[in-house]
């Protein structure tokens, strides 16, 4: 699924081809997403931003807001209007610059909104926790929202109402850079642990975006390249290999369902 450092690369690579653009057309190919897709006529409007909450875009026109979620495989990419839609395409966005923008979603699990009102109210957004490289999120704050959860400590960290954005990849990533094991209860957490994990969380996603994302086998950003932070994974996808650190055997358990992966000896 991309992650947050792959949906915003995906709204740095767009939003200069959309920003200050006005739509001319909006077709929808196939209306089957996770929510069958039902857009009012949005022709005229121009797009006066492209933010990002969470995993979701956000695109704010002169009249109500786009709220787009990308799901487990879905991608968008600017093509020529006129361009015929693939099989997987199901949303196009014409523009008066003579370019489309393009939603993708193979596995359909993706999903977008007219929202008339303040995004921020929307039922997918408004029971969320704080922005991960943003101020409010820190060890006090981790600290403090810790205390009487008995979760593992990697459950918590992808709480969405505790922290939005971070999925499986990178609080494997984060855990490891901090030191803390996946499964320690989040109650157990000591005020310096939460210190170096809301570090490490910054830092992790800082540096994945910055390399635009992680090469996962459906995503691309807006440019349609991949990202490239695979290669500096130091736990996730090397269950069986030396650990970085200490050469100890990375072990690979399940955690949430999720494949988790940490080193015995660097993370207690």
């Amino acid at each position: 699924m991309p992650e947050l450092p792959e949906v915003e690369t995906t709204r740095r690579g767009i939003e200069p081809h959309v920003r200050g653009r006005r739509i001319a057309d909006v077709r929808v190919h196939d209306s089957r997403l996770r929510w069958p897709v039902r857009l009012p006529p949005l022709g005229g409007r121009e797009v006066v931003a492209v933010t990002r909450r969470a995993k979701y875009l956000l695109f704010a026109l002169t009249e109500g807001t786009l709220l787009l979620h990308l799901g487990m495989s879905g991608s968008l990419k600017l093509v020529p209007r006129g361009t015929a839609p693939a099989k997987h395409d199901h949303v196009d966005v014409e523009l008066d610059s003579g370019s489309m923008l393009r939603l993708t979603d193979p596995r359909r699990f993706g999903s977008l909104h007219y929202v008339a009102d303040a995004p921020a109210q929307h039922r997918l957004l408004k029971r969320l926790g704080p922005e991960p490289l943003s101020d409010e999120f820190d060890g006090a704050y981790l600290h403090a929202r810790s205390r009487g959860r008995k979760v593992a400590a990697k459950s918590f960290l992808m709480d969405a109402h505790v922290v939005v954005g971070i999925g499986n990849i990178y609080a494997n990533e984060a855990l490891f850079t901090a030191g803390v094991r996946p499964t320690r209860r989040a109650h157990r957490l000591s005020a310096a642990q939460c210190d170096r994990l809301a570090g490490a969380v910054k830092d992790t996603l800082a540096a994945a975006i910055r390399h635009g994302g992680t090469t996962l086998r459906d995503f691309v950003g807006g440019d349609g390249q991949p990202g490239y932070f695979r290669g500096e994974l130091e736990v996730y996808g090397r269950e069986g290999d030396p650990c970085v650190r200490c050469g100890t055997r990375l072990m690979g358990i399940r955690t949430g369902q999720r494949a988790t992966v940490y080193c015995r000896k660097c993370q207690r």
